[in-house]
């Protein structure tokens, strides 16, 4: 068995989560602003992640499960993780965004798991706090360990993939390490680069 574990928000999804949901409230491009900062590696990912919900606060919940069922999938997604499983590997999401853009997807893709974060919300209402998994710069290497060792998978048997500072924390515990359209902080630990968005440019690597 071998593991493939992507990021979400700008990986298998093209956009950030957050930016759509921050859209109804008028607060896109402030968030966005912060995003790209914290992708880039400028801000602590804990910090900006809890300054940039905070900003949802008053959002209704429904509408923010409406806007992540449909979130746009990066194209060759699809094409990316049937390929994959036909090669024996286990599929699996993990996301500094949240459970309600990465559930969709993975139900819609056939991704094994998805580890992601809350949306706190009181009376239907977003209260503007976060919990969950995912919530800080180390998390995704925290559990990609917890995940190889659950299934029995070696680094060698392990690719990764994502786009930002999030994701640097997993890339020491895979052989595959892919930088998809990335910030120049996770280029320089990759050692599979795709500039194009395009997911099934990654199967030309492996």
């Amino acid at each position: 068995m071998k593991l493939a574990v992507f990021d979400f928000d700008s990986t298998l999804m093209d956009g950030e989560t957050i930016d759509f949901l921050a859209k109804p409230l008028g607060l896109e491009e402030k968030v966005a602003k912060i995003t790209e900062k914290a992708m880039a590696g400028e801000l602590d990912f804990f910090e900006s992640l809890v300054e940039r919900v905070s900003l949802l606060k008053g959002l209704e919940y429904k509408k923010a499960v409406e806007i992540c069922k449909d979130l746009p999938l990066m194209p060759g997604a699809y094409e990316l993780v049937s390929e994959l499983k036909k090669r024996d590997y286990k599929v699996v999401c993990f996301s500094g965004g949240f459970r309600i853009g990465t559930t969709p997807a993975k139900e819609k893709l056939g991704i094994d798991a998805d580890f992601s974060n809350i949306l706190h919300e009181k009376d239907g209402i977003l209260t503007g706090l976060v919990g969950g998994d995912m919530m800080f710069g180390f998390s995704k290497g925290d559990m990609i360990q917890r995940v190889q060792s659950l299934l029995g998978v070696s680094k060698e048997n392990t690719l990764v993939a994502g786009d930002g500072a999030n994701d640097v924390s997993m890339f020491p515990y895979a052989q595959k390490r892919v930088a998809f359209c990335a910030k120049d902080i996770l280029k320089k630990e990759a050692n599979i680069i795709v500039d194009e968005k395009d997911l099934t440019k990654i199967l030309e690597h492996i």
